[in-house]
């Protein structure tokens, strides 16, 4: 029994073969996280919708991701849902391709920051191995300080979402 949990865990503290910011200046970053997987593509659009099951709860403003919901199709939210009953828009999605999907994402402290923050979540295959691929670009005065702190979030919910996605189960915790 701790033989599996250990792999488990090894798995999501691994270093991806690529996750970092590949492009910075003051008003600007790009992040990109990619990493070969055991995956079908057709998988992807149920593993991007079953984020109440794998973002990580910490990141989120009512401390559940089961408060988390996506409509993938355009003008879709990426929402979370507040005890109240209001719901609070993190991103929308812009479009929805048959080999990606681009959300317009001013995730929590970007919003109000940026004049653009787009996710696209992508794939492809080589050799028959597919690579699930994220590349966030976000624009905005200053924003470009901000870079390293959104990398660790964001690279925190690939791992998560990877996990997700090649184990059709929740991330431990």
């Amino acid at each position: 029994m701790l033989r599996p949990l250990l792999a488990a865990v090894l798995a999501l503290c691994a270093t991806p073969a690529s996750a970092e910011v590949v492009a910075r200046t003051a008003d600007s970053f790009t992040l990109r996280y990619a990493e070969a997987a055991d995956i079908e593509p057709d998988e992807i659009p149920g593993a991007l919708r079953g984020l109440s099951r794998w973002w990580e709860p910490a990141h989120t403003y009512t401390g559940s991701a089961a408060n988390l919901s996506l409509d993938l199709t355009p003008g879709g939210c990426w929402c979370e849902k507040f005890p109240d009953g209001t719901d609070f828009d993190h991103a929308r999605t812009v479009s929805a391709g048959p080999d990606r999907f681009v959300f317009e994402a001013p995730f929590g402290p970007l919003r109000g920051k940026t004049t653009s923050a787009r996710l696209t979540v992508s794939w492809q295959a080589t050799n028959d191995v597919w690579t699930p691929i994220w590349t966030m670009a976000v624009e905005g005065p200053g924003i470009g300080a901000m870079a390293d702190t959104v990398d660790s979030v964001m690279s925190n919910a690939y791992q998560r979402w990877l996990y997700f996605l090649e184990n059709a189960a929740s991330p431990p915790t």
